[in-house]
């Protein structure tokens, strides 16, 4: 293809995916720290976040934002949603007129409660937004696992022609105009997935766990349709398939969380020694706040927000959930 891409965010997904495009396009992927930028120009590899992977060797480093996406047709922004915003600002002197721009990040903005998408609308009116979600672990794709995906745009014609950037090899990309759906499953099975963890560490079972699967669903569904996503998305990729992998895998920093919390240890203690950002933790917040606008009940999250911020144990945690009132299976809770 002739396009060419520039990613901000130097991270494990970030730099999967600049190494998934390379393949595809002239790709050029903008880090923080100079160390990331010359492992990726020098060695092809991004030893920090994907220790033992080799890029694609054409992937192209640069310690400036300017330098990056200056000429790129397609702006991938893969940074955490808390930096997201600023970030487009610093990018947006150097965005040309009327280039997409695609998020990876999988949470919400804290203080607004706003999707990615919803912020490049509001800082970048005019650019087609869109996201790239599914059950998408780094690690296993930069090693060739196959997986699959979901570009999710409102315009088709340019979702489909997105999609040939990144599919490659055994990665599949599927295309879906549900943005509001297909984004809030990947932001809310985050907090699931701290639940799940949160079993794994205080060694509930895995009848316990697929209990909290399940139901998380429910949950996540029901307030992505509120919100105005369709039901359907939910059931797939971006859905069930997204939350599956994040609540099943060792690889997973939102499961890494609730494991350890599980284990008794304190949330703070547990942040500090990560590389890289949980966005369950800081979307919990923001959840809540969206299900009592929504008159949506979460007990799931809701639980997981009390141990997060309000000194609740695991155990208190789940006692609340036993100890919750049950109906039909089709009813919340």
């Amino acid at each position: 293809m002739n396009l060419k891409v520039g990613l901000l965010g130097g991270g494990s997904w970030g730099t999967a995916v600049a190494s998934l495009a390379a393949k595809n396009c002239e790709t050029k992927i903008w880090a923080r720290r100079q160390e990331t930028v010359d492992d990726i120009n020098i060695n092809h590899k991004n030893e920090a976040y994907l220790p033992g992977a080799t890029l694609t060797k054409s992937l192209k480093a640069c310690s400036s934002i300017a330098e990056t996406i200056k000429d790129a047709d397609v702006i991938i922004m893969g940074v955490p949603a808390q930096s997201f915003r600023k970030v487009l600002q610093d990018a947006r002197p150097y965005i040309r007129p009327w280039v997409p721009v695609v998020s990876l990040s999988k949470g919400l903005e804290a203080g607004t409660n706003m999707r990615m998408t919803e912020i490049i609308e509001a800082e970048m009116e005019g650019h087609p937004a869109g996201v790239l979600t599914g059950p998408n672990l780094a690690k296993e794709i930069i090693a060739g696992q196959a997986a699959a995906s979901v570009i999710a745009m409102v315009d088709d014609t340019i979702a489909a022609r997105l999609q040939k950037v990144f599919r490659s090899g055994l990665f599949r990309v599927y295309t879906n105009s549900d943005v509001i759906g297909c984004e809030l499953g990947g932001a809310l099975k985050n907090i699931i997935a701290i639940a799940c963890g949160m079993g794994d560490g205080a060694e509930a079972g895995e009848n316990t766990k697929a209990m909290i699967i399940t139901r998380g669903l429910a949950e996540l569904t029901r307030l992505g349709v509120a919100m105005g996503g369709q039901p359907a998305t939910f059931s797939g990729l971006a859905g069930m398939g997204d939350l599956v992998a994040t609540c099943s895998s060792t690889q997973s920093r939102n499961r890494y969380v609730g494991y350890n919390l599980g284990k008794g240890k304190n949330i703070e203690d547990i942040i500090a020694k990560m590389s890289e950002v949980a966005e369950g933790v800081k979307t919990a917040k923001v959840v809540m706040e969206l299900a009592q606008a929504y008159k949506v009940e979460m007990p799931i999250a809701q639980s997981v927000y009390k141990v997060l911020y309000e000194g609740d144990t695991v155990f208190d945690a789940f006692k609340g959930l036993i100890k919750s009132d049950v109906g039909s299976e089709a009813e919340p809770g």
